[in-house]
């Protein structure tokens, strides 16, 4: 049972919304692009593929993270005891534990069309070296944007089985969205991210972070508004994105503080319901 613990604790399987965030763009891409007129049989198929990939591969991501940050999590108050950095699991055993997630998680991909497989191959270096970018750059989190995103593109490739204009708009205005709210969560760690020499947009616009989320979040919603004009979606997609313009510029802005730790948290976790928001909003209009 300790090890048991220690493996969730790991993967952060007890924090859903590392996976949620990574399963929302999936969800989006796969619903601009289904056919609903045709049987939901693949659809709910696909959705639940997407589901377990999300969950395997941020466990995997959140394992290489530890292992990629073991001196730094140990100099932070907030990561010091997870189980790398404390010593509670050793660097053989969660190499093991990742290896086998990205197994299950190569399970889970092969039910794809074969453009889908490989693009989703392309995508594993990024995964996997964006933990190594806040020593170099001061913007880790467009590169997680890049990372986190990447399956809006696949979730429309699995239906589509190609590329168009439209998932790659959607595709950059959800890189805006993680480069915003990731800005938002570094400002919990910001205080020991200095001192030990780490970089991230929350220090680089620490005198000025509302007004960079700001910007972030309209062209979030620019993006999203243009790639909905070319789905030549209902003029209610438009009524009912007032839900998420509210949610992003009025509520998360006024929530967060960032010199509360607490704040900052709820904030980033009010994405989940962004994300949720914008499913629905999807899925209401691609079947009116």
């Amino acid at each position: 049972m300790n090890q048991l613990n220690l493996f969730i604790e790991l993967t952060r399987l007890k924090k859903p919304i590392g996976f949620m965030l990574l399963f929302w763009p999936c969800a989006w891409g796969l619903t601009l692009a289904y056919d609903f007129s045709t049987s939901l049989n693949n659809y709910f198929f696909y959705l639940i593929l997407f589901f377990l990939g999300s969950v395997l591969m941020r466990s995997a991501g959140c394992i290489v993270n530890d292992i990629l940050d073991k001196e730094f999590d140990a100099k932070v108050f907030r990561t010091k005891d997870r189980p790398i950095a404390s010593e509670k699991v050793s660097i053989k055993l969660a190499l093991f534990y990742a290896f086998f997630l990205c197994f299950l998680a190569f399970l889970v991909l092969i039910n794809f069309n074969l453009f889908t497989i490989i693009l989703a191959f392309g995508s594993m270096p990024l995964a996997f070296t964006y933990p190594v970018m806040k020593r170099f750059t001061y913007w880790p989190q467009l590169f997680l944007g890049i990372t986190f995103n990447y399956g809006l593109i696949l979730g429309w490739t699995a239906v589509n089985g190609e590329i168009s204009l439209v998932p790659v708009l959607f595709y950059v205005g959800a890189i805006f969205w993680t480069l915003g709210y990731d800005t938002i969560y570094g400002y919990q760690d910001i205080k020991d991210d200095e001192i030990i020499g780490l970089k991230s947009t929350s220090i680089k616009f620490k005198g000025k972070a509302k007004n960079f989320l700001f910007l972030c979040y309209l062209f979030l919603l620019t993006f999203f508004l243009v790639g909905g004009y070319k789905m030549q979606f209902h003029f209610s997609y438009y009524l009912l994105s007032i839900i998420p313009l509210y949610h992003l510029l009025i509520y998360q802005l006024k929530i967060f503080k960032l010199n509360d730790p607490l704040s900052c948290l709820r904030a980033f976790k009010s994405n989940n319901l962004f994300g949720l928001i914008i499913f629905i909003n999807i899925l209401i209009v691609k079947n009116l």
